[in-house]
């Protein structure tokens, strides 16, 4: 069962969100996509990425989103 907060967000303005602030870093993540497998869960999935575009994303983490 989801939790309120779970309940609280719709996974594809999470999903847009997210790669408008991944692609404001310069990182895309091709495989970003709402699992419409488990909608009642709400998970948006990452997807796999080449280990360049991890680092780069581990990298803006670190700062902030700031470069």
């Amino acid at each position: 069962m989801a939790t309120k907060e779970q309940q609280d967000f719709d996974p594809f303005a999470a999903m847009e969100s997210l790669r408008a602030a991944l692609a404001g870093a310069g990182i895309v993540l091709p495989s970003l996509a709402v699992d419409v497998a488990s909608p009642q869960l709400r998970l948006v999935d990452l997807g796999r990425v080449r280990a360049n575009v991890a680092v780069r994303l581990a990298d803006a983490l670190r700062k902030g989103g700031r470069e």
